[in-house]
């Protein structure tokens, strides 16, 4: 072989290493992650800033902590009432911190009478509804900064003096023109706008779950991961999910099965991935948490434990809507996304609006336990799954038993969810599952 065919050659061997290095790099980052503008830095500083709080002693990040996908960070807290304390530490809110991150595809919040539910908004009532700002993630991101029980900040004055004594100030500007406490108001909505960009940010959504990678490999197989059922799940192996998981998956899609995404939907949202969530309005049925701190707030709950969670439908009413009472229950379907995130394996996860759940196997008995129920007064089918679809009928009592678990009746007995019914024994493959939506798996 003379020098030029091993010259030739050994061109063509590079090409083809670096051809596919391109196409493993392509499957395995589907999507570049490019760096915060100035705009999604200036709301991570706001962010984290604890300065921004009455005591100087709470940040957005205090009840929304990356470690744990943006969602409350003491393990402590999360074992008993869920509820976290305000800057004034005597005081607490009245429900558990939902996860700040996948959350800026929520619309307005509006009646969508082709499914004749409530959909988009923000907090668990959706009383940040967007129509202030256009964006009701902007709205509820200013939430907090004036709440008494939270950061409890005494005006948008207020607010904006501290802004001005923090490091960032020249960014502020940058951004915004200028950093003008004269117009504190405008600035009250600017700092709302700046950390929604930040929450909406790759940074926040980084989409590097081992879910994530299996969705990019399936897609470059031309797999259709919004098809899969338990008849058909042997089609997606070999693409980074094992046995377990992928048939959790498709129990999780399947209508026929947990039906999990009729509600936590596994339709891409904007960014190509699923969000697993719809945005819109269920009661579970949720029992009411007896450790719920709220309940000895009576300065701002005077009714104590009698105080009842009626979620959208408390908003409705106070805007006197017409159809408040038919919501009266309904709580937001939060995404599943780094619904297992968490720092180690003893830390504990609560889960549902007031944090009644202590793992994941806890709230797959209770979905179990409250189809049988379904199955026994309004019937099988419908909506349901993990969020919750179609309405049940009347109310119903305490839920079935599942791993000789019973849970007591729910907080609000309306309105309830028609929720699938599926084997207690199948349980664990939807929890597995539900442990492959934990991002930083790998790095894009």
């Amino acid at each position: 072989m003379n020098k030029n065919t091993r010259f030739l050659l050994s061109l063509v061997v590079t090409a083809g290493m670096l051809l596919t290095t391109f196409v493993f790099t392509q499957t395995s980052r589907a999507l570049a992650v490019p760096s915060l503008s100035n705009m999604e830095m200036l709301g991570k500083f706001l962010f984290f800033d604890e300065n921004l709080s009455k005591n100087g002693n709470q940040s957005c990040a205090t009840c929304h902590d990356p470690a744990v996908g943006y969602t409350g960070p003491n393990s402590a807290i999360n074992a008993h009432g869920a509820v976290y304390p305000g800057s004034e530490p005597a005081l607490f809110g009245n429900r558990k911190p939902p996860a700040a991150a996948y959350a800026g595809d929520s619309g307005l919040l509006r009646f969508d009478s082709g499914s004749g539910t409530w959909v988009g908004g923000m907090f668990w009532d959706g009383r940040a509804t967007g129509e202030i700002l256009g964006d009701p993630l902007a709205e509820q991101a200013k939430g907090p900064f004036l709440n008494p029980l939270e950061m409890a900040l005494s005006s948008a004055q207020e607010l904006c003096d501290k802004v001005n004594e923090g490091t960032y100030t020249a960014l502020y500007a940058q951004v915004w023109g200028s950093l003008d406490c004269a117009n504190a108001d405008t600035v009250y909505d600017q700092i709302g706008i700046s950390i929604a960009a930040y929450e909406r940010s790759w940074e926040v959504n980084p989409y590097s779950s081992k879910f994530d990678q299996f969705w990019d490999k399936a897609k470059s197989k031309r797999l259709d991961v919004t098809k899969i059922t338990t008849r058909n799940y042997t089609t997606y192996r070999r693409l980074g999910l094992t046995d377990t998981e992928l048939y959790g998956l498709a129990m999780f899609n399947d209508p026929t099965s947990a039906n999990c995404a009729s509600c936590h939907s596994l339709q891409p949202g904007s960014k190509g991935y699923p969000l697993f969530t719809d945005y819109s309005y269920d009661n579970l049925g949720v029992p009411k948490n007896p450790e719920n701190p709220f309940y000895n707030n009576i300065a701002y709950n005077p009714e104590g434990s009698a105080w009842i969670d009626s979620g959208l439908g408390g908003y409705l009413e106070s805007v006197q809507d017409a159809n408040a009472d038919a919501q009266m229950g309904k709580m937001k379907v939060p995404t599943l996304r780094n619904v297992d995130k968490r720092p180690s394996t003893g830390f504990v996860k609560a889960y549902g609006h007031n944090g009644y759940f202590k793992s994941l196997d806890d709230i797959v008995r209770f979905y179990i336990s409250r189809g049988m129920m379904s199955g026994m007064g309004g019937g099988m089918g419908g909506g349901g799954g993990m969020g919750g679809g179609g309405m049940g009928g009347g109310g119903m009592g305490g839920g079935g038993m599942c791993g000789g678990m019973m849970f007591p009746a729910p907080e609000v007995n309306q309105n309830l969810a028609t929720l699938n019914h599926f084997m207690c024994r199948d349980r664990s493959y939807i929890v597995t599952f539900l442990k492959t939506l934990s991002d930083g798996y790998f790095q894009r």
